[in-house]
């Protein structure tokens, strides 16, 4: 298990830096580079839009690879994942501005971004259920959280490189050709996440399906005819944790350094500290889901983020390091209480000949619900001088609506699971 875990968080760790290294780029150079007729705000907006195209497509690969995953294995999936988004990323870094190109070199941004996606969308259902399935019952939650801590490894080594550059290079520089290495490095590391991912092996679940023949032959039209309440459920409950962590980590990043004058290596500082403490806490979050059950966690997130999003823009508004500081903790924190139990939640919601399907689907759904739409809402609702509090209006009620679906949903822990009265919790 230690090795599964490590070869699961080490890939969504690449894969999570590949998609976030573009984010913090749009935050902050793509919309001078490649919108350079747009105003200051409009060009901030159209960044966002190529960024947001990376959620649109994710629910497509989530279709295509978990075809594949629930049709051929797991494993295969880990590796032809990987490889997209590496591929798709170093392009990214190789794309000529607009004062070269024209009007195509957002377009090839546009195209390159949709095949992030598409990788992304694969990843997280093969190494969800690579650890999930391998995991001893009791510990599931555990060791299925692994993943999860991979996307704060990812944003914290994105983040971190482009805080490097940012402060070694002057702003021309940075802007010149500074902002292209973070994806250029993203070749090397997707080379690493293959050789580490080489040795692993199919897990025992899909080997007894393949075994027997009972693989989903169209797993993606079973998921939509006998579990698509399920699919709109989960998506519905997941969009509020997209729209807590990109609110953090892209809106308020362009917001703190744009509106408020924030420097950005203070901004970059603020938000790397939270997600860094983030992923120190998921693995304990997660063991309080093996203990007392996935839903509670995943309910107590949701309330915690409708009560927490008016402070956290207050805070962030202060412009005050140490408090941003705090109110991006806090937002997180309540996120990580809902995402650290997820990966072995969505699994068990499923029968296995249809998992890899069912779950990255939805989970990938609530990304386009949440995550796609927040920066571009955020900025267009952060005009004025005042406090944004349309944008902690915004979060408070998508939180709302995550928690009514939270509420509907079945608790799936072994030995308490309760199932619904049409499409039942699979055991795992």
């Amino acid at each position: 298990m230690p090795r599964l875990a490590t070869a699961s968080l080490a890939g969504t760790a690449i894969e999570f830096y590949d998609f976030f290294v573009y984010g913090t780029a749009a935050a902050l150079v793509l919309g001078p580079l490649f919108f350079p007729t747009f105003s200051p705000v409009a060009g901030t907006l159209a960044a966002f839009g190529t960024f947001a195209v990376g959620f649109l497509s994710r629910p497509l690969g989530s279709a295509l690879f978990g075809h594949i995953g629930d049709r051929y294995g797991r494993r295969p999936v880990m590796f032809a994942s990987l490889m997209l988004t590496g591929f798709a990323t170093v392009a990214v870094g190789c794309v000529p501005s607009y004062a070269t190109l024209g009007v195509a070199a957002p377009v090839l941004l546009l195209v390159l971004r949709f095949l992030q996606g598409l990788g992304l969308g694969g990843e997280w259902g093969g190494a969800v259920l690579l650890t999930a399935e391998h995991a001893p019952e009791r510990r599931r939650g555990l060791w299925a959280s692994f993943p999860q801590v991979g996307p704060a490894v990812g944003f914290l080594l994105a983040n971190g490189v482009m805080l490097a550059l940012s402060a070694a290079l002057t702003e021309s520089q940075f802007r010149d050709w500074g902002w292209r290495v973070p994806f250029w490095a993203a070749g090397l590391l997707a080379v690493g996440g293959l050789l580490l991912r080489a040795s692993l092996h199919e897990t025992p679940q899909f080997a007894e399906l393949a075994a027997s023949g009972r693989q989903a032959t169209a797993p993606l039209a079973e998921v939509a005819r006998g579990h698509w309440r399920l699919v709109l459920l989960t998506a519905g409950a997941l969009a509020v944790g997209y729209a807590v962590f990109y609110t953090v980590s892209t809106w308020a990043l362009a917001y703190g350094t744009e509106r408020l004058g924030v420097s950005r290596t203070s901004m970059l500082v603020c938000i790397m500290a939270a997600v860094a403490v983030k992923g120190v806490v998921t693995p304990f979050a997660a063991m309080l889901g093996d203990h007392y059950g996935r839903r509670p966690l995943c309910l107590a997130g949701c309330a915690a983020s409708a009560v927490w999003m008016f402070p956290m823009v207050a805070l962030l508004h202060t412009g005050e390091p140490l408090l941003m500081f705090l109110g991006f903790l806090g937002a997180l924190l309540a996120f990580i209480t809902m995402f650290a139990v997820v990966a072995a939640y969505l699994p068990e919601l499923y029968e296995p000949r249809v998992r890899c399907t069912g779950a990255a689907v939805g989970y990938n759904l609530a990304g386009v619900l949440g995550g796609a739409l927040t920066p571009i809402v955020a900025t267009a609702l952060s005009g004025g001088s005042g406090p944004p509090w349309g944008v902690a209006a915004y979060l408070t009620l998508v939180a709302l609506v995550s928690l009514g679906c939270f509420a509907l949903l079945p608790e799936t822990l072994p030995g308490r699971a309760v199932a619904p009265k049409r499409e039942g919790a699979a055991a795992v």
